[in-house]
C-alpha cells in the first residue's frame, strides 16, 4: 500500500493543522495538503494525508466515517493523478474556436452548416 491518502467531505474550515493532530493518532505525518480553489482559495472540501510508512497510511483508514468538525470524513488510499490534456481548457484543442466557442455560436453564417 502506498502512503499517500485521500481525504474527502472535509469540514471547508478545516486547517492543515487540525488534520495533522487527527491522522497523527494513527502514526507520523509527513505531508498534509487542503485543496483550494484557484482564484477564491476557499476550500474544495477535500484534501491529502502522507504518512511516513504504509503501516500507518493502512491504520489511517480507519478514520474512513469518523466525524471531524461536524462531517464524516472519507478516507482512502489515493489515487494517481490523471494527466490533463495540454491547450485551453474544455478540450477544444489549440485554437478555442472549436463549436461553441468564441465567435457567437453559429449563427454567423446565415444558416450554412459547414
Amino acid at each position: 500500500m502506498q502512503t499517500k491518502l485521500y481525504v474527502g467531505n472535509l469540514n471547508y474550515n478545516a486547517s492543515e493543522e487540525e488534520i495533522k493532530t487527527l491522522f497523527s493518532k494513527c502514526g507520523t505525518v509527513q505531508s498534509v495538503s487542503i485543496i483550494t480553489d484557484r482564484y477564491t482559495g476557499q476550500s474544495k472540501g477535500f484534501g491529502f494525508v502522507e504518512m511516513s510508512s504504509s503501516e500507518e497510511a493502512e491504520k489511517a483508514l480507519e478514520l474512513n466515517g469518523t466525524d471531524f468538525l461536524g462531517r464524516n470524513l472519507n478516507v482512502s488510499e489515493a489515487r494517481p493523478q490523471e494527466r490533463r490534456p495540454e491547450g485551453r481548457r474544455g478540450g477544444r484543442g489549440q485554437s478555442g474556436h472549436g463549436r461553441g466557442g468564441f465567435g457567437g455560436g453559429g449563427r454567423r453564417n446565415k444558416g450554412r452548416s459547414w
